[in-house]
């Protein structure tokens, strides 16, 4: 088994001069009176810090067998722990070539996440507040901070439509965890309204979206068209009295955007902005992919929207994730927040075909 420094030494120096460019960077008090930069920065160092104490790890492991052969030589008690050092070094190996993967350039991003009501009508909405709940109480667990962008709530409860951003309180990238929540949740369950008892399926739609940077998209006010309009709630009663919603149009791509969450028209335009600017970068980023080798092709089916990714079943308390099969009997503790061992399952499987493919 070749070493992945013998297979990508270019690319594991590089990483390991970044690395230590960025520490010097850092340490300057001067990059620390610019918070965006100096949380940039501080981000990108948190990233590479596994990779840079796996290889150090491994360099170590190496002068530590090459020595404890030569004692071995000489008494043979040293040959089992050179014997435990070859296993050490395979393992290091191994998650070195994992680490050495090709990034997704978004993963230390925050996420704008999306969550719309489909097939079900007020089963579906109510089952879209659950999903919320769910990756609000997730958020928690993780110590990230969430805001409500927009929504509109439903008659009977629940969601037709809402719009959260998830950002990071430290230099964790919320995009690397979430980026696989994407694509269709479908529930399984007897409905308040049922009076039969039948079970019912509904669907549910999530969007994940990692938040564009100012510095990552341009927008051009002259292709924006803005209307506002008067905030509303369940069954269109008028929440407020003063045309604060904001609808934002995008005229070169389509793209159409709304907020209405906020009391004030500035605040709600900002959030708007907030939502356009991730999805112009998540579009440039899937035209990009399209011309993009094979293996960024199959990075981005695995979190294409239109597939239906997950199945709650309430009546066996089951949670599915047809992308990688994993299956688990907690459903009440997922939808409580306990969504990492998925999430694993879902990162270990990516991580696999990358490999896979680069082998």
């Amino acid at each position: 088994m070749s070493s992945p420094t013998d297979t990508a030494p270019d690319r594991l120096g590089g990483l390991l001069e970044e690395h230590a460019a960025l520490e010097t960077e850092l340490a300057d008090p001067a990059v620390h009176a610019d918070q965006a930069r100096a949380r940039r920065l501080g981000r990108r160092y948190a990233q590479l810090a596994p990779l840079v104490e796996t290889a150090r790890a491994l360099d170590a492991a190496r002068d530590d067998l090459a020595a404890a052969r030569e004692l071995a030589a000489e008494d043979p008690s040293f040959a089992e722990e050179a014997r435990g050092l070859e296993t050490r070094i395979e393992e290091l190996t191994d998650r070195l070539r994992s680490l050495l993967l090709p990034e997704d350039p978004d993963d230390d991003k925050d996420v704008i996440l999306e969550i719309k009501a489909g097939e079900g009508g007020a089963e579906s909405a109510l089952f879209a507040g659950d999903l919320l709940r769910m990756y609000l109480r997730y958020a928690e667990r993780r110590g990230w901070a969430t805001e409500v962008l927009d929504a509109v709530p439903a008659e009977l409860g629940g969601y037709k439509d809402v719009s959260i951003a998830v950002k990071s309180r430290t230099d964790e990238g919320i995009w690397s965890r979430l980026k696989f929540e994407g694509g269709v949740h479908r529930v399984q369950r007897v409905p308040v309204t049922e009076s039969q008892g039948r079970i019912h399926t509904s669907a549910v739609g999530v969007l994940v979206l990692p938040e564009a940077e100012e510095v990552d998209v341009t927008v051009d006010p002259n292709d924006l068209r803005i209307d506002v309009f008067r905030s509303s709630g369940p069954g269109g009663q008028s929440v407020n009295t003063t045309d604060s919603a904001v609808r934002i149009t995008h005229l070169p791509t389509g793209i159409v955007v709304s907020s209405q969450n906020e009391k004030s028209q500035l605040q709600n335009r900002e959030s708007a902005l907030r939502v356009l600017r991730s999805r112009l970068l998540a579009a440039a980023r899937e035209e990009a992919a399209a011309t993009a080798s094979d293996q960024r092709r199959s990075q981005v089916r695995t979190v294409d929207r239109s597939e239906r990714v997950r199945t709650y079943n309430f009546p066996e308390s089951r949670i599915s994730d047809h992308r990688v099969g994993f299956k688990a009997h907690n459903l009440d503790a997922v939808l409580d927040g306990e969504l990492d061992p998925v999430i694993d399952a879902l990162t270990r499987a990516h991580t696999a075909e990358l490999l896979a493919a680069g082998s």
